[in-house]
């Protein structure tokens, strides 16, 4: 992932490592459309029109779908692309990846449920904030017997499998406040933004397409607090807003990737200086202070799941695996 994100990568560098880490093994298409690129030259040529920000590959295929490209080999989506480009080149201008996986809940999850409560939780590049709702789904860890909210089974049920002596809890956290920092927050109750969150969802995920549609309604029917700004400026204001006598959680996944290296390093001071618990789960190597275990088992696109600032297990980026190496 850092590759594919680091500004100084070539394009071709940078989607030629999408296809290989990122996407190998989890999308057919998008390993295919990021491969297919790296060795095009005049596609390559029309993506560096971008500022060296937007020309992410996710950000880039997003958009695309967004702007209706059909699924298929290669050769099409080229095709389209350049027929299509300025169409997708604004939508890639006026949008970020904001992907807003609520099956991560089920790698936060062991975490929380650890954490003495009532907690409030406060997310950073919350897109969206379907991972504010820990306490509304239902989680399937290793095809055992759900487990639910005490109000009666959930219409989002999480499948994650485990290895390693993962905690799994009994019951579900009781989250008392929950609130969400984004540059630009998105509200499922607009077509558009719904829109745009199933479009940053890979071709074949159709199980994680269908989770986002059951969990859009959840949250449309109980909007949490976003707050728009920038995540570091915003942390320590909205954080003082948590209730007294909750214990304050700030969580993030996917996001700190974003951030230049002065602003990462920012962050994790303005965490540090919380009286709150922090709940990351991100690349290796991406959080300043967070050391990744040496562990031959796990998958290159593993992401480092820690508890502040400690590593307590490897995970799958979108929720489907958790690999426990802390102490359960």
């Amino acid at each position: 992932m850092r590759e594919t994100m680091d500004p100084e990568a070539s394009t071709a560098a940078r989607y030629r490592a999408f296809a290989e880490v990122e996407a190998r093994g989890m999308s057919a298409t998008y390993e295919a459309w990021a491969a297919g690129v790296a060795t095009d030259a005049a596609l390559i040529e029309l993506i560096e029109e971008l500022p060296v920000a937007k020309r992410q590959p996710n950000l880039v295929f997003s958009a695309a779908r967004f702007q209706g490209c059909p699924l298929g080999p290669y050769a099409v989506f080229r095709e389209w692309l350049h027929r299509h480009w300025i169409e997708v080149r604004a939508t890639v201008l006026d949008h970020a990846t904001q992907t807003n996986e609520a099956g991560r809940c089920a790698l936060h999850l062991p975490v929380l449920a650890r954490i003495p409560g009532p907690l409030a939780l406060l997310e950073v590049g919350a897109s969206a904030g379907l991972c504010l709702y820990p306490d509304r789904y239902g989680y399937r860890y290793d095809g055992r017997e759900p487990l639910e909210p005490s109000d009666g089974p959930s219409p989002v049920l999480l499948d994650c499998e485990t290895t390693g002596g993962v905690p799994i809890p009994s019951e579900l956290p009781d989250v008392v406040w929950r609130a969400g920092i984004d540059l630009n927050p998105l509200d499922v109750r607009r077509a558009d933004d719904l829109a745009w969150l199933d479009a940053l969802i890979w071709p074949e995920h159709d199980d994680r397409r269908a989770r986002l549609r059951a969990a859009a309604s959840l949250v449309a029917a109980d909007p949490p607090r976003l707050v728009e700004g920038d995540l570091v400026e915003q942390l320590g204001r909205v954080a003082a807003e948590a209730p007294a006598g909750a214990t304050l959680v700030v969580l993030h996944t996917a996001v700190i990737a974003y951030l230049g290296e002065e602003a990462k390093r920012r962050f994790v001071a303005e965490v540090a200086n919380l009286d709150a618990h922090w709940l990351s789960v991100e690349g290796r190597g991406v959080v300043p202070g967070i050391a990744a275990r040496e562990d031959v088992h796990n998958a290159s696109s593993d992401f480092v799941l820690a508890l502040d600032g400690e590593q307590l297990a490897w995970v799958q980026p979108h929720g489907r695996a958790i690999r426990w190496i802390g102490t359960p």
